[in-house]
């Protein structure tokens, strides 16, 4: 059945649709830009800029970095660090929300106050190094999984997301006998796909995304993430006046920075480009049902 809209509703749905087209632009023109840039003849996109000619492409940039061992150990280690951090975050996220949720459960408003405040207050950059330095994490996997594996946020979306699911569920399964952790493991986890995907999303992406904790708390090459490799890759492909007296050379050096760059950024981005059409049945449920009630 169409539904027939008023004129002012036509105007307004009309606003929103270029709204909308522009916002996809401006996602998406960037987005094209660095891909074909990736592709492209570093001398003809420093001098002409992107070309849709397929002469002027080139695969220079994606050789250069895939045949770096760092490349491809960087890019298994952010591998383990995403997927392993994604696993413990949303098993401590759960396991600290379902309590939170259950009616009658003696203390949660003192637990979820707790919570609430180290969203506003932490202890720094220096005692939580020390910290992870007297745990003898330091140079190890853990110190990249665990320091932050607890999110305050993520814990109250899923203590939401718990307390939408119909208290007569509950009710029914305590009649037939089941005990709390099977009445979670059975009934809870089962519904709440998609909530953990949201949260396993979140998580991952931004572990992926991350260098700063790698760099602070890894010192050992093999250990390090992919961010990290480009990173260091980036910064050792960079050059000014004073470090290279011949102008072709640098000029030459500049080109392949440029065309590194570009690659990079692909490359790191390609798994989660990869895995959101899988998640986005799950993510819109997730977040509005999480965070709504």
């Amino acid at each position: 059945m169409k539904i027939k809209h008023s004129r002012v509703d036509r105007m307004i749905l009309g606003v929103n649709n270029i709204f909308l087209c522009l916002a996809v632009l401006i996602v998406l023109v960037p987005l094209v830009y660095i891909v074909i840039a990736s592709f492209m003849n570093p001398t003809v996109l420093l001098n002409k800029g992107i070309s849709f000619n397929v002469s002027d492409w080139s695969l220079k940039g994606y050789k250069i970095i895939l045949s770096n061992p760092a490349m491809v150990r960087g890019f298994m280690n952010s591998i383990l660090y995403s997927v392993g951090f994604a696993v413990i975050t949303v098993m401590v996220s759960i396991s600290a929300a379902y309590p939170l949720s259950v009616k009658g459960f003696v203390g949660k408003n003192v637990f979820m106050t707790m919570f609430v405040i180290t969203m506003f207050f932490s202890g720094g950059l220096i005692p939580t190094y020390l910290v992870v330095k007297n745990l003898g994490m330091l140079n190890t996997v853990w110190a990249i999984l665990l320091p932050g594996a607890i999110n305050v946020w993520n814990i109250i979306l899923a203590r939401t997301f718990f307390k939408g699911i119909p208290n007569e569920l509950y009710e029914a399964a305590r009649v037939d006998g089941a005990s709390d952790l099977l009445i979670f493991f059975k009934l809870v986890l089962p519904l709440s796909k998609p909530i953990i995907f949201v949260l396993a999303l979140y998580a991952f992406v931004g572990q992926w995304n991350s260098y700063f904790d790698a760099m602070i708390y890894l010192e050992d090459p093999s250990l390090h993430p992919l961010q990290l490799v480009l990173r260091s890759i980036l910064i050792q492909n960079q050059a000014s006046p004073g470090m290279i007296s011949d102008q072709l050379a640098m000029a030459e050096l500049k080109k392949l920075s440029e065309m590194i760059k570009y690659s990079s950024i692909v490359i790191s981005s390609l798994p989660l480009i990869v895995m959101y059409p899988f998640f986005q049945k799950y993510f819109e449920k997730g977040v509005m049902v999480g965070s709504l009630k």
